[in-house]
C-alpha cells in the first residue's frame, strides 16, 4: 500500500506535457467578425430598407386590376360570374393597401 503513495521525481529539465487540447479550444473560439455572409446581410438589409417586396407585389397587382378590368368591359355581355371575379380582385385590391399602408420598415 505504500508503494502506491509513492511519487516519481521531476526532471528539473523537461516540463510536464499538458494533454492536447488546442483543436478543441480553436473550434469553440472561432473569430465570427469574419462573417462569409457579410455581403449578403448587408443586401437583404438594403431590400429590407427599400420595401421591394411589397412595392413589386403593388406594382403586380396594378397591373393585374389593369388587365382584369379591361378584360371584363370588352365583354358584351358580363354574366355573374364575370363580374364576380372582378370584385374579388378589386376587393383584395383593398387588402393589399391596407396591408401596405400598415406595414413600416423595422428597426
Amino acid at each position: 500500500m505504500a508503494d502506491d503513495l509513492k511519487t516519481t521525481p521531476l526532471s528539473k529539465t523537461e516540463p510536464p506535457k499538458a494533454p492536447d487540447v488546442a483543436p478543441v479550444q480553436a473550434e469553440s473560439m472561432k473569430d465570427f467578425s469574419q462573417n462569409p455572409y457579410k455581403k449578403w446581410i448587408y443586401l437583404a438589409q438594403a431590400v429590407d430598407s427599400w420595401r421591394l417586396w411589397p412595392r413589386a407585389f403593388l406594382t403586380v397587382y396594378v397591373i393585374l386590376v389593369y388587365k382584369v378590368v379591361t378584360w371584363f368591359m370588352s365583354l358584351p355581355t358580363p354574366n355573374l360570374e364575370q363580374s364576380g371575379l372582378v370584385s374579388v380582385v378589386v376587393g383584395a385590391g383593398a387588402a393589399w393597401f391596407g396591408l401596405y399602408l400598415g406595414s413600416s420598415p423595422r428597426k
